[in-house]
């Protein structure tokens, strides 16, 4: 079956995501999202686009992008085959990293437009990474800000649209309902870790002592908020997986 044709955006901005093939992880060090970003720069060397947001993830990266004088499928190839080459030779691995088409939508309006900015930028406490967007270093959040030095983001376009930086900031830290694109994130803790957050979410010393529906409902709140597989929650919590499946 052929590909249907992306939709197209009047503005010429696109909202998209780069995932890892099969979920993989493409981020696995410090480094590497750094050479991501330094794709991100040298790809602004040899084309004419903005960026008004991104924010890379352990398995995909999104971005909010404006291309006008190339199709903004030939960026962001530009940016993922540069990314790849460098990931699969440091770590020694051949064929694709990424999903072979990107997700896209477009943005039509303003209003849109900062919605998807938000969004964007919430992604690591949606994820439960953070509890503060200042927390997470691999995201557009420190140019807005003004506390970032990689001058990849124009931040401009979209402050522009607010009164001040706190407005923008009380914007984005804006509890919503904000839903583009939505991925399901797969993060990865060594079983201390999640555990230490586990306890944080619930009392899970009483879990075994809850009836059926009670326990169901904690579990659902940690899944949701841990995004953990169920094989991990099922040996972190000492509860059977077909539980955890059916939940």
């Amino acid at each position: 079956m052929p590909r249907l044709a992306r939709e197209k955006s009047n503005s010429e901005i696109y909202h998209v995501m780069l995932r890892g093939l099969d979920k993989r992880d493409i981020f696995l060090e410090k480094t590497d999202y750094q050479r991501f970003l330094k794709a991100i720069q040298k790809a602004k060397e040899k084309s004419a686009f903005d960026i008004y947001a991104y924010c890379l993830m352990t398995n995909h990266v999104h971005i909010l992008i404006k291309s006008e004088s190339e199709d903004v499928g030939d960026v962001l190839r530009r940016i993922a085959v540069s990314y790849a080459m460098y990931h699969n030779y440091k770590y020694g691995r051949i064929g694709h990293l990424f999903q072979n088409r990107f997700k896209s939508e477009p943005v039509g309006n303003d209003r849109q437009f900062l919605s998807v900015l938000r969004y964007i930028h919430q992604n690591p406490l949606k994820a439960g990474l953070v509890s503060n967007l200042a927390s997470y270093p691999w995201s557009s959040y420190f140019e807005y800000i003004g506390s970032d030095e990689m001058n990849i983001v124009n931040t401009s376009f979209a402050l522009n649209q607010f009164s001040s930086i706190n407005s923008f900031i009380n914007f984005i830290m804006d509890n919503n309902e904000d839903a583009y694109m939505e991925h399901e994130i797969r993060s990865v803790y060594s079983d201390k870790n999640l555990l230490e957050i586990i306890s944080s979410i619930s009392d899970i010393n009483k879990m075994h002592e809850m009836n059926i529906s009670n326990r169901n409902k904690e579990l659902r709140k940690i899944r949701e908020r841990t995004k953990a597989s169920n094989r991990q929650l099922s040996r972190v919590l000492n509860i059977g997986r077909g539980i955890l499946d059916r939940v």
